[in-house]
């Protein structure tokens, strides 16, 4: 079985792929009206298109703010796509 060497700037790229894409999605929604104003967090995990481990991971780290009640998790959409609009690098292509 081969092994692959996963460096920092690999996961850098995907982080980067993941919250362009996470970015595409809200705005998808957005235009089309559909968005909700809370959502919970297996509509997270479909919106972006993540596992329930890392949607924890970026609960515990702080990326994503959430409100809990009652023992469900709700996320605040406008707060998602915040995280999204902070998080955007823009590579400087000089041509």
């Amino acid at each position: 079985m081969p092994t692959a060497i996963i460096t920092t700037d690999d996961l850098r790229e995907f982080k980067m792929e993941l919250l362009d894409d996470i970015k595409n999605l809200l705005a998808k929604q957005e235009a089309s009206g559909n968005i909700k104003k809370y959502l919970k967090s297996s509509e997270v995990m479909d919106l972006l298109q993540v596992s329930p481990g890392t949607l924890q991971n970026l609960r515990i780290n702080g990326t994503l703010p959430y409100t809990k009640v009652g023992g469900i998790i709700y996320y605040d959409a406008a707060e998602i796509q915040k995280v999204m609009d902070a998080n955007r690098v823009q590579h400087g292509l000089n041509l």
